[in-house]
């Protein structure tokens, strides 16, 4: 948790100021954006979080916000059951009163950004984290897709409107200079170091590497799989743990029966959900997400690193925003299999090295991508907008 006695006082003319979140989903805002309610209490702002409530309520509440039940199914890309939820939502905006609209992730945005419009609210941040299985499409559907979400997000865009961004490559693909007054980086969600600090590596051999992550084609997670094997049959002593669920909710969501077929294979094993990340990796040496695309800033790279582990990941947006090739891990092509798996491989044979990564990776998630340095750079970009 962020210090307390590092929190400025409340300058007087945002005290009461009203601030409403639109996200999707209850549980991704409390993975992802308690740091930015957080930076929202430490000004003295009103906070209402407007989500689909699932099990995660108490956990916003206990930070003294509101929060406010919509319905929308993130899945559904269906025009009129979007326009009804920016109606719902619209009319929740009016009654809240809110002053500025945050609209977090692409369909946050164009529900969010549409009911601020029909609610006559111009003060709006709009945070994209990442396009999903949409960016990682490099098909001419994922193109067209691309250059529509950037006709829709402009054509929501006001005078008092900001960007939030998680790497600079996302600006780009609106057509925004990521060093523009317009656009604010931060570094992904955000880790708090005290909380997620370097242990000893386990013994090696074997390598010990895990993915933890949504259990997503987008994420990769198949790609991983591929290359261990690849590695284990070329005499590799490496073993590869699984740690993440299917989403539902997620067109890219791979089946329970694969994941259980691949945790069957000698070296592979799916372990489900986990809540004790620190766990993870106190007995784990390497972190990996062959991501196809589509990412903000993966949270679990920050963990990772935070936790001094080193890396291999894929040279896209988000990831290559944290890992240097050669520095905090390894970044591979994507679905590259024969470069991912030599890339573990050679980790396997070089302990020491693998172990300087780690201390590269910690090093790194602490210049910009803690919890504190991310909610000071929303504390600016609230008192700009409000200011404005």
């Amino acid at each position: 948790m962020a210090d307390p006695s590092s929190a400025s006082p409340a300058p007087p003319a945002l005290e009461g100021r009203k601030l409403a979140f639109v996200v999707t989903e209850d549980w991704f805002f409390v993975s992802h954006f308690l740091p930015m309610l957080r930076a929202a209490k430490e000004l003295g702002l009103d906070v209402t979080v407007v989500t689909r409530v699932r099990a995660h309520r108490a956990a916003i509440e206990a930070l003294g916000a509101r929060v406010v039940p919509l319905d929308a199914e993130r899945r559904s890309l269906n025009p009129m059951a979007a326009g009804y939820a920016a109606g719902q939502l619209a009319a929740i905006l009016k009654a809240e009163k809110a002053d500025l609209v945050h609209c977090i992730a692409l369909r946050g945005i164009l529900v969010g950004g549409a009911a601020a419009a029909m609610a006559g609210i111009g003060r709006r941040v709009y945070a994209l984290t990442g396009l999903g299985f949409l960016g990682a499409r490099t098909d001419l559907v994922g193109r067209t897709a691309r250059r529509a979400v950037r006709l829709l997000v402009r054509g929501l865009e006001t005078n008092g409107t900001r960007y939030l961004f998680e790497n600079a490559d996302d600006p780009r693909l609106l057509g925004l200079d990521p060093d523009g007054p317009r656009v604010t980086l931060v570094g992904g969600a955000g880790i708090d170091p005290e909380a997620l600090k370097p242990e000893p590596l386990p013994p090696q051999p074997p390598l010990k590497v895990a993915v933890v992550a949504r259990m997503l084609w987008s994420k990769g997670v198949d790609l991983a799989v591929e290359a261990v094997r690849k590695a284990r049959s070329e005499g590799a002593a490496i073993e590869l743990s699984l740690y993440g669920a299917p989403d539902p909710s997620n067109p890219k969501a791979i089946p329970e029966s694969t994941l259980k077929a691949w945790s069957a294979e000698p070296g592979i094993a799916w372990h489900g959900a986990t809540r004790d990340v620190a766990g993870v990796w106190r007995s784990h040496h390497v972190a990996c997400l062959p991501s196809r695309g589509g990412e903000g800033l993966p949270r679990t790279l920050l963990e990772a690193a935070a936790c001094g582990r080193a890396i291999v990941t894929t040279d896209v947006p988000g990831c290559r925003t944290l890992v240097r090739d050669g520095i905090e891990g390894r970044v591979v092509p994507p679905g590259d299999v024969d470069r991912l798996a030599e890339a573990l491989a050679s980790l396997g044979r070089e302990p020491d090295r693998t172990a300087a990564m780690g201390r590269a990776a910690r090093a790194r998630v602490l210049d910009g991508f803690t919890e504190r340095q991310v909610m000071d750079a929303v504390k600016r970009l609230y008192r700009e907008v409000l200011a404005a």
